[in-house]
Order: structure tokens, then sequence, then C-alpha cells
């Protein structure tokens, strides 16, 4: 599946999105306030793309002019996601590389992952959460109309043995479909 919104491509992850994938993982101000280790090697980052990112519903975002991933956005379905949560829900999860903050793109790729799980896969909610030191994960939910839920105290994270403060926001699709037509998009699926 791929899914295309008015600047970016979503995609399954190629092989050779390692040397792309590594430049922006490597960097440490992106995976740990994602919950994730920063990259050591272009071999781990393929790794990832052949273990993490090999799911259905997991995407490369990708900038439309020339195809290269700057980051991911997929849905972690029922059981595949970090959440206790049905099978008939999903968990949105995203990161950017840093030259692209602040330019929208997870907005714009988040709205189209939710049309995408509402219109097209039939879910009935969507979760989404950031950690307490992501303020920007936070802005973009709010920009795609995710509401605080809950929060989660001391949570564990395997991947970098610590201990967090995550808030968990959440979107029904009764909710989704209420919302103002600038929470979608136009676009959404070649």
């Amino acid at each position: 599946m791929i899914l295309t919104t008015e600047r970016l491509v979503l995609r399954p992850w190629q092989e050779n999105d390692a040397e792309s994938l590594y430049e922006y993982a490597k960097d440490e101000r992106v995976g740990p306030i994602a919950g994730w280790p920063v990259h050591e090697s272009q071999a781990q980052s393929l790794e990832y793309i052949q273990t993490v990112f090999a799911h259905d519903e997991v995407y490369a975002l990708a900038k439309k002019q020339d195809n290269r991933a700057i980051g991911m956005v997929g849905l972690l379905i029922g059981q595949d996601s970090n959440f206790d949560i049905a099978d008939n829900e999903a968990e949105v999860a995203y990161w950017i590389g840093v030259p692209f903050w602040g330019n929208g793109f997870i907005p714009e790729a988040v709205k189209a992952v939710m049309q995408h799980a509402y219109e097209d896969l039939q879910l009935h909610a969507l979760w989404c959460g950031y950690f307490a030191d992501n303020e920007q994960s936070h802005k973009a939910q709010a920009k795609c109309g995710f509401k605080h839920h809950h929060t989660e105290t001391d949570k564990y994270n395997q991947f970098l043995a610590d201990y967090r403060t995550e808030h968990i926001s959440y979107l029904s699709r009764e909710e989704w479909v209420k919302l103002p037509a600038h929470y979608k998009v136009s676009k959404y699926m070649d």
C-alpha cells in the first residue's frame, strides 16, 4: 500500500533505505525522544527495516520530490501496539529526521494514516503516546485531533532500559468523523 499527501509519499520500507535511515537515526535527538536507541551503523538500520519496519502498515515517510525516506509513520494494530488495546484499534507511531522538524510533515503523514485507518481498515479508535520531554510530538498529535486520555508514570522502556512518563492520547472513529476538514487529507492513496 502506498499513501500520498500533497507533499509526501508513505510507502513500504526498502532495504536501500538503510543509508537514509541511518543518517537520521544516528542523531541522538531522534531515537531517544521516540523511545528507541541511537543507531550505531547502517547495518543496524537495515536490521530495523527488515524487522521493526517490516509490517504492512508501517511506512517510510518520503518527500514526493525525491522519494528518499526521511522518517516513519505507521499503525501498530491490536497486539502489535505498545499499548493494551483491542484488535480493532491501533497505535499511531511516527518519527522524522531533525532537518525536517517544524515543516508540518508529521501531522500531514499522521492525518493520511488516520484516514486510511478509519476509512479503509475500519478501525474503531487510534491511540498515540509521547514522552514527557517531547513537546513537539504533543503538538503534532493535537494538530491531528488527538486528545489526552491518560498519563503513565514510571513506564519501563525496554529499548533504552529506563523509566519514563508517557502521555497517551486517543481519538475514536466517531470523534474523527466529526472533525473539521482541515484534520483530513483530500487525497491519500495511489
